[in-house]
């Protein structure tokens, strides 16, 4: 089979990987790709918005599965794009990706479908969200209705943070994707990712993991894109899963139907628990970043086969296999990063992996110039380490992050600390 994967993250590296092992495929193409991604499969450097041009490209190549990695070109319609022009996509169409596109729009299903999740108000312009502000208690939760890159989620831990906030989210901080803003009670209690894989008529689960957001230690300071993650998350019980399942998944899948609108392809429920109790904090409508750079390298299932099965809608006749192993990784990041950083620094130490067993590197914002691995983004590799428990995959992933640098090279010293503090 030829399949183009759409993407150019540590989270697409992590599926071109798997993807690239499979005794199915014929050629694996990926548009952009990185430094990391382009030993393994054919990069090309289209621009995936432009939805004719990947189209073209299908059409030359002879393009047997599309996978799309990131949130933008599944919001923007791609998959309704290329499904309809006869190239199987796996991701959802782009009325099912508003889950992620849509603050409000998930908001406003969870409330019609008795969904648990946070209190809250839409608003679309400062002056009523600040009246809003007035008249609840604080800490608050402000979230930009649109997509921003993993950065739109504010907690204002003060009234004056809530205040300057909306006014600078309604002055353009974020551009269109800050046209609407959500604003919900805080939810205390612990985070949690679950992930479930849908055909369209059917879903089966995969597993869980957590992340760090924050870009400091002890999960403090600006929200990034993910500085970590690990899997399986040690506090998704079975109970817990048969909740999340029952009171999320199942009525969000039920909803996407009734919308005129089968979800096909990854749904990743962003979770709060307490007290054995799971509330959603939010949807995306694709692998986490880095989740899934933890959860594809403990999947024992051949990635095409499992892709074939959804493209002929047969999940509910599939069964998943999962290592018996802990994965953690690390993300190593440009210094500045999550607000303005440099790139270019060639990175030093990348052959060290093969001094240390029960490790991979996952490249993200890379590039290759003059024949040297630089940076390229703010986000730069995921270190991974693998592990009969999750401290024995935390000391194999920092060996190795300790050999690899670069100038301005950062990354968090405490990865997974909340489960080994428990």
């Amino acid at each position: 089979m030829n399949i183009l994967l759409i993407g150019g993250g540590g989270r697409e590296h992590s599926i071109a990987e798997a993807l690239s092992k499979s005794s199915k495929i014929n050629e694996l193409h990926c548009i952009p790709g990185n430094a990391g991604i382009e030993k393994i499969a054919s990069c090309h450097n289209y621009d995936i918005s432009n939805q004719q041009e990947i189209l073209n490209f299908c059409e030359n190549n002879n393009i047997d599965i599309v996978f799309i990695g990131p949130e933008i070109p599944l919001v923007e319609g791609l998959a309704d794009y290329l499904n309809r022009n006869s190239f199987f996509t796996f991701g959802p169409n782009q009325k099912a990706a508003k889950l992620e596109g849509s603050k409000s729009f998930t908001k406003d299903m969870c409330k019609k479908y008795n969904i648990p999740t946070a209190t809250y108000e839409t608003f679309s312009n400062a002056k009523d969200a600040l009246v809003y502000i007035d008249n609840h208690s604080i800490p608050l939760v402000i979230k930009v209705d649109g997509l921003a890159a993993g950065k739109g989620v504010i907690i204002a831990e003060t009234r004056d943070h809530a205040i300057n906030s909306v006014n600078e989210i309604f002055s353009g901080k974020f551009g269109n994707a800050g046209d609407e803003i959500v604003i919900e009670e805080f939810l205390d209690g612990e985070e949690a990712s679950y992930f479930i894989i849908s055909d369209g008529e059917s879903f089966i689960p995969l597993t869980s993991a957590q992340d760090h957001k924050r870009i400091g230690d002890g999960d403090i300071g600006l929200n990034t894109g993910g500085m970590g993650a690990y899997s399986p998350a040690p506090i998704m019980n079975k109970e817990l899963e048969e909740k999340t399942i029952n009171k999320i998944i199942k009525p969000t899948i039920k909803a996407m139907n009734d919308y005129g609108s089968p979800y096909i392809g990854i749904l990743y429920a962003g979770l709060m628990i307490k007290d054995n109790e799971p509330k959603l904090i939010e949807y995306n409508v694709r692998f986490g970043d880095p989740e899934c750079q933890v959860i594809i390298p403990r999947l024992e299932n051949d990635l095409v086969e499992l892709l074939v099965n959804v493209k002929e809608k047969n999940l509910d006749n599939y069964t998943l296999k999962w290592k018996e192993n802990f994965a953690i990784t690390v993300v190593l990041a440009a210094k500045g990063y999550p607000e303005s950083y440099e790139t270019g620094d060639e990175i030093k130490g990348l052959d060290a992996i093969g001094n240390i067993d029960d490790v991979e590197i996952f490249h993200a914002g890379t590039k290759t110039k003059n024949n040297k691995i630089v940076t390229s983004g703010g986000r730069v590799l995921n270190i991974n380490g693998y592990g009969k428990n999750l401290v024995d995959a935390k000391e194999k992933a920092y060996s190795l992050v300790k050999k690899i640098n670069w100038s301005g090279c950062y990354y968090r010293k405490d990865i997974g600390w909340r489960a080994l503090k428990e």
